[in-house]
């Protein structure tokens, strides 16, 4: 993150990178698993009764913040990205409302101050002071989006001013319902970033209304298996780190796919295991691989807890056929006994009872003399 601005790794204007040995990796990546691990961590720990002890949220905040003001120079779109999913896990994680209701106020006030400082100011004011160098990047982009295209007519439009949103529209407005085919697609040789922050109108192009609409049902069918392996988890910290995780990878997709169809101002967001990428991709990875580990422990645990309850009820069902064959002898003898000369009668009947050693039990062994 900060050492990203140190090494100078810059690409397209924004020092997000680092390099060493020749790898080149985002740190801002390593840094948002390192706060959903520890915000799911601090949530399990903190849980009482009537939801998670008020420190839960000092912490967390502590946490996030410094995060977040690493992150937010150079990649302000990850920074609220990360703080809109902890604040996510925080309401699952049971935090007092009051709490959670004092930081959307204070967040609000903050956040409209400082977007109508950098819209009013202008950009060049920002130039010198320290990690403020982007104004006027996310000026262009805020004012981008909320400018009246419908104004300029379409045969005066500049295409080249905003390409990437020019060239994304053709590319979702050239499609139909199945699109035109994988590997057909035309505005990928013309749209900046097409196989990372624009995948998606790429894959609208090529597959269609269909293709596109189907790619968002897997993310949110991805979201419901995760909130279906943390109900099934025993333990909160699982529960916890499954459920962030997986907020994050579909707000983060659903982010890329708003920017993709003009629904939000530019981001440099990728579309999770899609769009290509080194550092996204392998963290990525690592996060399905997190899930995968949970899913199976839960199935794990429900296989051991099904075969104790199994064990449970085989060992209720030999004491109580024990019980019945003691009291079934019982009621024999005591019937026997009450009438004279009947003692052969009794010794052929109690002989045709079974005893413990028909039933093939080990525990049956110790009771043989009965």
């Amino acid at each position: 993150m900060g050492m990203g601005i140190i090494t100078g790794d810059r690409v397209n204007g924004a020092a997000r990178w680092m390099t060493f040995f020749g790898i080149q990796f985002q740190p801002s990546e390593l840094a948002k698993m390192a706060v959903i691990i520890v915000t799911a961590f601090i949530l399990s720990k903190f849980q009482e009764e009537n939801g998670a002890n008020p420190k839960a949220f000092k912490y967390i905040m502590w946490i996030t913040g410094i995060v977040f003001i690493l992150i937010a120079p150079e990649n302000g779109s990850t920074a609220m990205l990360l703080f809109g999913v902890v604040f996510l896990m925080m309401i699952i994680g049971r935090v007092p409302w009051k709490q959670l209701l004092k930081l959307i106020s204070i967040v609000g006030v903050i956040a409209v101050i400082f977007i109508g400082m950098i819209m009013v100011t202008p950009a060049k004011q920002y130039r010198d002071i320290p990690m403020m160098h982007r104004v006027e990047t996310w000026q262009n982009r805020i004012k981008g989006f909320f400018e009246d295209k419908e104004a300029v007519p379409a045969a005066k439009y500049d295409i080249d001013k905003n390409a990437q949103i020019a060239h994304a529209n053709i590319a979702i407005a050239s499609s139909n319902i199945i699109g035109k085919m994988p590997g057909n697609s035309v505005q990928r040789d013309f749209l900046s970033q097409a196989f990372s922050d624009f995948i998606f109108a790429i894959v609208i192009e090529e597959l269609g209304l269909l293709g596109g609409g189907f790619v968002v049902v897997l993310y949110i069918w991805l979201l419901m298996r995760a909130g279906k392996i943390a109900r099934k988890s025993e333990k909160a910290f699982p529960a916890f780190l499954v459920m962030g995780i997986a907020i994050l990878l579909v707000s983060q997709a659903m982010l890329n796919m708003m920017v993709a169809v003009g629904l939000f101002p530019v981001t440099g967001q990728p579309l999770p295991l899609i769009s290509k990428g080194g550092t996204s991709t392998l963290i990525n990875c690592a996060y399905i691989g997190m899930i995968l580990s949970v899913s199976r422990y839960v199935a794990e645990k429900e296989e051991q807890k099904k075969q104790e309850e199994e064990t449970t009820a085989e060992v209720k069902l030999q004491a109580a056929t024990q019980i019945l064959l003691e009291h079934a002898r019982g009621l024999v003898t005591a019937e026997a006994a009450g009438k004279p000369g009947n003692e052969d009668t009794l010794s052929e009947v109690s002989e045709s009872i079974p005893t413990d050693e028909t039933i093939p039990t080990e525990a049956s062994e110790s009771n043989k003399s009965v």
